[in-house]
């Protein structure tokens, strides 16, 4: 569990004038809460109709010389993983999950050592190509390919709901790696490989993770200039800026003109505001508000709640886990240097004001 040690203000929006950030919070304790901004979207966004796509055959008529930086062995190992898959019935969504924990977890290589996370007094305790310990069987198991890819994949099919959620997430539910988010810069290269292997075309919504359900930090000015107006009429990376960017994406708007804009997004003449006032602007627009976490929802933050500060906070449930803690993405939630930056966090779900549901489109 991450923890902050400061909750900034709910950040500032258009309204004529800037809105100062809130004062500094109190130190947190576990779990804690993060001032930043927050989107809501609507359910588990899945790609439905490509997550059960039946699974791709490995093209044995030729070995590629190279794909995304791998090559030989490496595409080997990974050949074998998605035949695994194909044993298992499972769909190409877990071939591709299959070889995307493998790139983050080995480079795709059955390695008989681990890093310093994995070590106990010195001795590697994770080894093999998906880093697996002793619960998956004997060393000469785990350094077997196939019975690696066999056992991830085992345990995928036991996650509820693997095919709705966010690739990085679906991979660390089995991995249980300190970053979820560790697996998600893989996902290129795994589409790649499947791709090469197969010679079919596997396209980047296959099991979730497309823009629309948010994935990872993809706000389109996130690494740009702090503070400065934007089409949605927010100053860039606050909280809220981040928060209506989700908002917007739930409704397939990514360009401007968007659908939903800080003054237009309540429809009685009054700005959405900071994050303070994120509550009102949702019940004055009819959007369902309620205390349970949902994949999507808008985290909600009173000022005050948690270590918001004066402004309070918003964030965006990106999954629920299966001891009711849940995982929430944001932006301004961290100590300078690191403020006005996307984190991620687990949070109890006893801790936030309210959750915020943006309806599904249509």
């Amino acid at each position: 569990m991450f923890r902050f040690d400061d909750i900034s203000g709910g950040g500032r929006v258009m309204n004529g004038s800037k809105v100062a950030a809130g004062a500094a919070a109190a130190v947190l304790a576990a779990p804690l809460m993060l001032v930043g901004a927050v989107v809501i979207l609507g359910g588990n966004s899945a790609q439905a109709g490509t997550c059960t796509a039946p699974a791709v055959t490995v093209d044995g008529t030729a070995t590629p010389a190279n794909v995304a930086g791998f090559e030989g062995s490496q595409l080997r190992n990974a050949a074998v993983l998605m035949e695994d898959a194909k044993k298992l019935g499972l769909p190409v969504a877990a071939q591709v999950l299959a070889v995307q924990a493998a790139i983050g977890e080995s480079t795709l290589r059955s390695i008989d050592y681990t890093d310093a996370a994995g070590t106990v007094n010195g001795v590697a305790v994770t080894i093999g190509i998906l880093q697996q310990d002793d619960s998956y069987g004997p060393r000469a198991d785990r350094l077997d390919v196939a019975k690696a890819g066999t056992g991830f994949l085992s345990r995928l099919k036991d996650v509820p709901g693997w095919e709705s959620l966010e690739p990085t997430i679906a991979i660390h539910r089995v991995q249980r790696n300190a970053d979820p988010q560790h697996y998600a810069k893989y996902r290129d290269a795994a589409l790649q490989v499947v791709q090469s292997l197969s010679g079919a075309k596997v396209s980047a919504g296959e099991c979730g993770g497309g823009a629309a359900s948010g994935a990872g930090d993809d706000l389109p000015w996130g690494h740009g200039p702090v503070d400065v107006s934007n089409d949605l009429g927010m100053y860039t990376r606050e909280c809220v800026d981040f928060a209506l960017w989700r908002v917007n994406q739930a409704y397939g708007s990514t360009s401007a003109p968007f659908r939903f804009t800080n003054a237009g997004f309540r429809g009685d003449g009054q700005v959405l505001g900071n994050a303070a006032t994120w509550l009102d602007g949702w019940e004055a627009k009819g959007w369902p508000v309620g205390t349970t976490p949902r994949a999507g929802a808008v985290v909600y933050y009173a000022p005050g709640v948690g270590g918001a500060g004066d402004q309070g906070h918003v964030a965006v449930v990106k999954a629920v886990n299966p001891d009711g803690t849940f995982l929430e993405e944001g932006y301004n939630g961290n100590l300078p240097p690191d403020d006005h930056t996307y984190y991620t966090r687990t949070v109890r779900d006893g801790t936030p004001t309210a959750f915020l549901y943006v309806p599904q489109k249509g």
